[in-house]
């Protein structure tokens, strides 16, 4: 007789409502929800970028965690550094020129925080850093770059995902990270909080 397993549904909350997130969150097939942190984002000047993504990323998820103390959290950071300038989001279209005049002809860095916080105290954490390096494009090819508004919301101005991939001469890491999730990271963290995949219903 075949044995029936049952399957334990955990509530998984991804500390975030960035599109490009629950996207790849959703790639996975695993039942989650995304619900906005609202953390002050504001870390100490002297912190490195990699540690300001971590603690941001923590910060995050244990905000989500205090009021769904039962659930398990997934939250995240990512920041943008090019010769030791971190870039954050872009106020408007001049800063986000300002930033894509400083990664076009080089390479840059892409840092991040990932935390992974659940019941009865549990708390995994991760960073990852992928590098890329920008053609060095001319400036009405940037303007036309910067008319799709790709920009908005992003660190560093870009979308790698989008249109933003035309500027990418080459990538070393992983390009979900870029994306904003490192997924063999998140991956390997719900695995060691003991989460199933591809459960049957």
């Amino acid at each position: 007789m075949a044995t029936v397993r049952a399957i334990v549904t955990r509530d998984l909350i991804l500390a975030s409502t960035s599109s490009a997130r629950r996207a790849l969150m959703d790639g996975l097939t695993l039942p989650y929800r995304a619900e906005s942190p609202g953390v002050d984002e504001t870390v100490s000047p002297s912190s490195t970028a990699q540690e300001a993504v971590r603690e941001l990323a923590a910060r995050k998820a244990l905000a989500v965690h205090q009021r769904h103390p039962a659930a398990w959290v997934l939250g995240a950071d990512q920041l943008v550094e090019v010769h030791g300038r971190i870039l954050t989001k872009p106020a408007d279209r001049d800063a986000a020129r300002e930033q894509l005049r400083l990664l076009l002809g080089t390479t840059h860095a892409i840092h991040t925080g990932v935390c992974l916080v659940g019941p009865g105290g549990y708390r995994s954490e991760a960073m990852e850093t992928a590098r890329l390096t920008f053609h060095a494009v001319g400036a009405d090819e940037l303007e036309r770059y910067l008319d799709l508004n790709e920009w908005e919301g992003c660190c560093g101005s870009y979308r790698v995902e989008g249109a933003g991939q035309a500027l990418l001469a080459r990538l070393d890491g992983d390009r979900a990270n870029v994306q904003g999730l490192p997924m063999v990271t998140v991956v390997r963290l719900l695995r060691e909080a003991g989460f199933g995949f591809f459960e049957r219903a």
